[in-house]
Parts: structure tokens; sequence; C-alpha cells
């Protein structure tokens, strides 16, 4: 039996990467749409409903609009947009977050991506909360950097301009009114009280990020608790998860002091690393803004919708 999938989108940065990922898988037959098509609504409503998967890779007005036009009740939908992410209809796509989690997504009709930076804090402070090390009441700091394929096409397109060669060299942060669109996510889906005091910034490389979480012991920590307790208790919430490597060495880890945004490209990994000093813990989450947290989620959610075997198509 051949699966048919559709990418809504396909055309976007999202969207191209998934077509990428999918294009040799023998057990799936990819629908495709022109470019002169892809706004013409009955062909898109007649691949809408034809396909027994979508992916959405629209903005968040369109991926409401393409979700109204499926009326076939077998046709599952992943969106990568926003537009569904706090939404309790939908099934929020990271399958390791609780037990429970990776079967409410294979029985779902209906699964939102989550967001790159908000992949990296909530796979960083979920277990922290659940274990009462991290209270949801508490205000959390967060900064995360990542490479400027996150803002998509156009953004890649002003970074990759010739014109542009050296304008752009340094770390550059934004979203300085403080409210990124990945806030309410993070805030919703780890039941905080208040949305975390959330820096991003675009460097000067293509794809990868960190996704670094602040804690001072004397006010956030609940517990008098050590580095290596918390790596324990990383290790033994993310056990036998294959696409969550837990830092035990940060020594050996480290490149001579400086950690490496673009290791875990082309991947499906998260990477969780802990440092402390007497007052500060630092949790890091390094991961591919374009793997784990964009287009290698959306497959992953897929071959788990599917019933197929989870890592298909994806690196470790």
């Amino acid at each position: 039996m051949k699966y048919k999938i559709f990418v809504d989108g396909q055309f976007g940065t999202t969207g191209l990467k998934i077509h990428e990922m999918l294009k040799n898988r023998k057990e799936l037959e990819i629908l495709t749409i022109s470019e002169d098509d892809k706004k013409d609504i009955e062909v898109k409503t007649k691949l809408l409903n034809e396909a027994d998967l979508v992916f959405l890779c629209l903005p968040d007005v369109a991926s409401k609009e393409s979700v109204k036009l499926i009326t076939n009740e077998s046709t599952k939908v992943i969106d990568a947009s926003t537009a569904h992410r706090t939404n309790e209809d939908w099934t929020y796509g990271i399958a390791e977050l609780t037990p429970t989690q990776r079967e409410k997504i294979k029985n779902s009709n209906r699964v939102c991506v989550p967001g790159c930076h908000a992949s990296g804090f909530i796979m960083a402070m979920k277990p922290l909360i659940e274990n009462e090390v991290v209270s949801p009441k508490d205000k959390i700091v967060c900064h995360s950097i990542t490479g400027y394929s996150g803002g998509g096409k156009g953004l890649i397109d002003i970074y990759e301009d010739p014109k542009n060669e050296g304008k752009f060299l340094s770390q550059r942060p934004y979203a300085l009114g403080l409210s990124h669109k990945h806030l309410p996510e993070m805030k919703h889906v780890l039941g905080l009280k208040h949305a975390p005091f959330f820096t991003p910034s675009v460097g000067n490389f293509e794809q990868g990020m960190l996704v670094m979480s602040y804690l001072v012991k004397s006010e956030l920590l609940n517990k008098k608790i050590t580095r290596n307790e918390i790596v324990d208790l990383y290790k033994e919430y993310y056990k036998g998860e294959q696409f969550v490597k837990i830092i035990e060495d940060d020594f050996e880890y480290l490149d001579d002091g400086f950690l490496d945004a673009m290791k875990c490209n082309n991947t499906n990994r998260i990477e969780i690393s802990v440092y402390e000093s007497e007052d500060y813990m630092l949790v890091i989450s390094r991961l591919d803004n374009l793997g784990k947290g964009a287009s290698g989620a959306a497959v992953q959610n897929m071959n788990i919708m599917l019933g197929l075997d989870e890592k298909l198509g994806l690196k470790l």
C-alpha cells in the first residue's frame, strides 16, 4: 500500500525540505501541484481531499483556509504554521513530550508542528516542571540563536543576496517588542503562569540553533539540586528516546569551551546540555531549526500517524 501525501505550500522553505526528505520513500506517493495551479482552489481542494496525509506549510491565515477545504474525514493533517499550536482540538507534535503524547499523535487526524525555538525551550523545561524542580509560576528567561533559514525564503534571500555580502556578520537580536510568535505555545504547552522572557536572535549561518534557558538557583529551583542530578533527571525522562541526546560530559561536548550551533544540522536530533555555577544553572538545547525544529519533526509525526517506523527518512 502507498500512502498519498500532499504538501500544501511545497514551494516554501519547509515544504521544499519535506519534499526532499520524502522523495525516495517507496511507501509514499507524493501528490504535487504546479506553480500555476497553487492558487487554484478547485485543484487544491481535490488534492487536499485525495491525500491520506497533508502537510500545511503556509502562513497562518492560509493554513486555516486550507483546513476548511478538507471534507474527507480520513485525511490526516500536519500543520507547520503557528495557526493551531494552542488549539485544544489539535495534538501538539512533540512525541517525546509525555509518556502518552506519541499515542495521542498516532490516533490524531490533526497535529501541529511546534516552533523551532519552542521545541528547544519546551523539551528543556518539561522534565523540570514535571519533577517539580521548576514551578509553572516562575518567570523563566530564555535566549535563542538560530540560522537565518528560520526566517523562511524572504530572510534567506536577504542573507544570501550578493549585494548584502558583509552586511550581516554579527548575531542580530529581533522581536524586541518581546512578543515573539512562539510565546503562546511555550506558555500553553508547559502550563506556565507567565510566558518566558524570551529573546531570539539570528546568526550569520543558514541552519542550526541553540536555545538557552537560564535558571537562578535561589529563586527558580524548588529543590536544592545539582547539575549531575538534573542530567540524571533528563536521562530518566527521555529514556529510550532515539532523537534526544542528554549530554553527560560537558567538557568533552564543548569545542575548547565553545558550543557550535550547527552540529545537529541535517538530523532530527536534539541535544540537551546543562551548566552551573554557585548561583545559576543554564540548560541549552541544540537542534537543527529545519530538522527537529521544523521539517524533521513534521516527518517524524507523519511516520507515527501512518503507523510507520518513526525514524524512517530521518537521521539521528
